[in-house]
């Protein structure tokens, strides 16, 4: 009979509602995969420009006139009849020519230290040592009158010194010294001491 009591039970535990709701778990549904799309690489033809075409421009070649010399210019057949020149590593040089006229010229130059201003990289300017060329030389000429010229210079520290008897000569002035003005002693009161 006990067992009756206990089935009899468990078939009203079994009929009676229960309060036990059970948790909602929300479906899950897996991702759609889509396929990515293929599109094709779109091909453009490259243009093909033609390159233009431009005439050559045609200059008409330029007429100069035939220089017309004066026949009666005694000077047309002047020609070089001597020529040196001779350049050397100290600094040192001379050459000189010589012409179918009778014209001649020489000149040489060494290099040479002498005192003078020099500057430093910021513009200060200072007296010392310097290195410059002197140059000495001669020409020789006959003038279209036929005069003739020598000229001889020289050019250093002094300057330019030219030599020659057609340069004109400064005229000499002699000067004379003041004369000192007697002194008359005085004896303080305006009268003069004899």
């Amino acid at each position: 009979m006990k067992l009756f009591f206990v089935a009899a039970f468990l078939a009203v535990a079994a009929a009676v509602p229960s309060n036990y709701k059970p948790e909602y778990k929300a479906p899950s549904y897996p991702a759609p995969s889509y396929p990515a799309p293929k599109y094709p690489t779109p091909s453009y033809p490259s243009p093909a420009y033609p390159a233009p075409a431009y005439p050559a421009p045609a200059y008409p070649a330029p007429a100069y006139p035939a220089p017309a010399y004066n026949k009666d210019n005694k000077y047309d057949d002047i020609t070089i009849t001597n020529q040196s020149d001779e350049r050397n590593l100290d600094g040192s040089s001379q050459w000189s020519y010589a012409q179918s006229d009778y014209t001649t010229r020489e000149e040489s130059q060494v290099q040479k230290k002498m005192q003078g201003v020099t500057y430093d990289s910021y513009g200060k300017e200072s007296y010392g040592e310097v290195l410059g060329n002197t140059n000495k030389g001669s020409s020789y000429w006959v003038s279209p009158e036929g005069q003739k010229f020598t000229l001889t210079w020289v050019a250093d520290e002094a300057g330019f010194q030219p030599k020659g008897d057609h340069l004109p000569v400064a005229p000499v002035h002699e000067y004379e010294l003041p004369v000192a003005p007697v002194h008359i002693p005085f004896n303080g009161k305006g009268y003069k001491i004899y």
